[in-house]
């Protein structure tokens, strides 16, 4: 298991392995992040932090929610959202 935490320690993710590779996403919200995002089951990751200490961000379609510091402002993952609008069928599961 490995933990971190954003700059101030507000919230703590902890992953069960180091990743065996990291993305460089080229969308418009990655490159404006400047993140390498790994992957993993999300049964396998823990947020943790106190009740306001973090919040959310998504557009277009909804699909991703990239959750911050409320405090700092650093970007500590994202969640795919239950569900989305898809644009041709109206509603999706993620």
């Amino acid at each position: 298991m490995l933990t971190g935490t954003c700059h101030c320690g507000a919230v703590r993710v902890t992953i069960p392995r180091k990743p065996r590779s990291v993305t460089d996403c080229n969308c418009s919200i990655c490159r404006r992040y400047g993140v390498l995002w790994a992957y993993y089951t999300a049964s396998t990751v823990r947020v943790e932090a106190k009740r306001g200490a973090t919040e959310s961000y998504s557009w277009g379609r909804k699909a991703l929610r990239f959750v911050r510091c409320t405090t700092c402002g650093c970007i500590m993952c994202w969640q795919r959202a239950l569900h989305f609008n898809s644009g041709s069928t109206g509603a999706s599961t993620a």
